[in-house]
């Protein structure tokens, strides 16, 4: 008798930062998938607050329980190739209103086209998620205002202190890669993770 082949997902996103919405879809995923691949993926229409490696911390940091869950990196890389290189059977995508159908509709099917063994699956937000994106996270946090009701409080500090201290929508990072591998340093030391686990 043949062992059943395991299902995989990938769960893309820019997770700039992850959000209780975030996690809401990703352990919601990993009911319905053997393994889930958490991507941390760059977006090109988006102003990154966080380096890829932050936020792939700031996952680590917060995702707990669960022993099906992946964490991994996209850069210079689609999603599609990806996808296929791994062998998942799905993407998975959350929905909040909407708006976001037409988006992740279009994306859903470029990604079919680019890569037809995948299926895209979308789940619906919580309820109480259907307002929250890390955009709001990045404003509210960015004036000085309370995120407690949108990210874990394990990840809080190290988030108010990056958009207190360097408002992203008026500066731009340093290309300076020593220095953004200080940045990088500096936040793994204030979520209280050693980056070279």
């Amino acid at each position: 008798m043949s062992e059943k082949k395991r299902r995989v997902a990938v769960c893309p996103g820019s997770f700039d930062p992850v959000t209780y919405g975030h996690l809401d879809i990703i352990g919601r995923a990993s009911k319905l998938f053997d393994k889930v691949i958490v991507l941390v993926s760059a977006n090109l229409e988006k102003h990154p607050a966080f380096t890829l490696t932050e936020r792939l911390l700031m996952i680590e940091k917060v995702i707990k329980g669960y022993d099906n869950i992946v964490i991994d990196i996209l850069e210079d890389e689609l999603l599609a190739d990806y996808v296929r290189r791994v062998g998942a059977d799905a993407i998975v995508k959350g929905l909040r209103a909407v708006t976001d159908f037409e988006y992740e509709f279009q994306m859903a099917l470029g990604n079919k086209k680019l890569c037809p063994e995948a299926e895209t699956v979308f789940l619906t937000t919580a309820a109480e998620n259907m307002y929250l994106s890390s955009s709001i996270v990045k404003q509210i946090a960015t004036l000085g205002g309370d995120i407690s009701s949108f990210v874990p409080p394990e990840i809080q500090p190290a988030i108010a202190e990056r958009l207190r201290k360097k408002n992203i929508y008026s500066s731009s990072r340093s290309a300076d890669t020593l220095q953004a591998i200080r940045e990088v340093q500096q936040f793994a030391n204030a979520i209280g993770k050693d980056e070279s686990e």
